[in-house]
């Protein structure tokens, strides 16, 4: 779990880069008649977009309370929304969102759950999360590679970067749940490569950590051919989770009365924008997604209308869904100290 000092620095550059983003995007810009056609957008398809993004986390919940059940462990499907709304906050304000899994396993810790259970359910729901991102990358180069060319036009670098990157990223995955000792040789070279060349300092304890986290990888492995069905199911609930995600800015494309543009179409633009900055190592994808939107929707929002889609759009997707699951984090928070300034004042009494 990070400290607070480092959680603070997150939200302080998480600020900064918004602030940065929407000056550079609206400056010289008449922010009075952005606003004002936000302000006239159709409430119905907002409201639909609210409840898709909610929908989008509380399927990540489902996919942990359903693989719980599948090691005939107890849960809480309220408990599991509560950890999908910590992940998402601190996914966002983490660079390449490094710091959702630890901040869900901390709080899964302080709920008395196993902590190997909780690491093996995170690591599929992961691997499922970016199998899916480039399942989806797959079928818009075979089947909608025209659509992104045309629209992606000079920012189809990003498209084949973000696609490179998540490949790699679910090859290494594999290779660690599917090859354990030929991961753990790997990584403990790796380990001592590094401390030869003294980029870490040498620690006696440290590879043995290191080996011992390894190992959780070989259960990993168990799990998934031993329940291959639920595998499955998970990828076609995180495949439904992503799209609820991706179908918001079309509902924000309606939103404004505008028509023409196939829903298939937007859907997919918005998937090969969230591929394209998936990777990269900004806390989420804050720039780089809202440029990438700019310049892709123009021809299909039109110039008078492009900021807006994406004021709507991101604030729904994620400025949005970013308060409330900062809420949902705090009243955690707030919960774990009182439970434990209880347990203290019990200890107490006892002595």
């Amino acid at each position: 779990m990070q400290s607070k000092k480092k959680t603070g620095i997150h939200i302080g550059v998480l600020l900064l880069l918004v602030a940065l983003t929407f000056y550079l995007l609206f400056k010289d810009k008449d922010l009075a008649s952005i606003l004002h056609s936000i302000g006239d957008a159709d409430p119905a398809h907002i409201g639909l977009g609210l409840l898709l993004v909610m929908a989008f986390v509380c399927t990540e919940s489902i996919i942990i309370h359903y693989m719980m059940r599948s090691l005939k462990k107890q849960s809480r499907l309220a408990s599991c929304i509560k950890y999908s709304f910590i992940g998402f906050f601190f996914s966002c304000i983490t660079p390449s969102a490094s710091g959702g899994q630890p901040a869900q396993l901390y709080y899964m810790k302080k709920d008395g759950w196993d902590l190997s259970v909780s690491t093996l359910i995170l690591m599929i729901v992961t691997v499922g999360y970016k199998f899916v991102l480039v399942f989806i990358g797959a079928v818009i180069f075979v089947f909608h590679h025209g659509l992104v060319t045309r629209y992606l036009g000079g920012t189809m670098f990003f498209f084949y970067l973000g696609m490179a990157l998540n490949v790699i990223c679910v090859l290494g995955m594999l290779v660690l749940i599917f090859e354990p000792s030929l991961a753990k040789r790997g990584a403990v070279w790796g380990l001592r490569t590094l401390q030869k060349l003294h980029i870490m300092k040498s620690k006696k304890d440290r590879e043995i950590r290191l080996v011992q986290s390894m190992e959780r990888y070989h259960a990993a492995a168990q799990y998934f051919r031993e329940h291959k069905i639920v595998i499955f199911n998970v990828f076609l609930l995180s495949l439904f989770q992503r799209l609820c995600l991706f179908f918001v800015t079309y509902l924000a494309y309606r939103a404004f009365g505008l028509k023409g543009a196939s829903p298939v179409d937007i859907v997919m633009l918005q998937a090969a924008i969230s591929i394209g900055v998936d990777m990269l190592p900004l806390p989420g994808g804050i720039g780089a997604s809202e440029s990438l939107f700019t310049i892709i929707f123009k021809p299909i929002f039109g110039s008078s209308l492009v900021l807006s889609g994406m004021l709507l759009s991101r604030g729904i997707s994620y400025y949005g869904l970013l308060l409330i699951s900062a809420a949902v984090t705090i009243a955690a928070h707030l919960h774990v100290l009182r439970m434990e300034r209880q347990r203290e004042i019990y200890k107490k009494t006892l002595t």
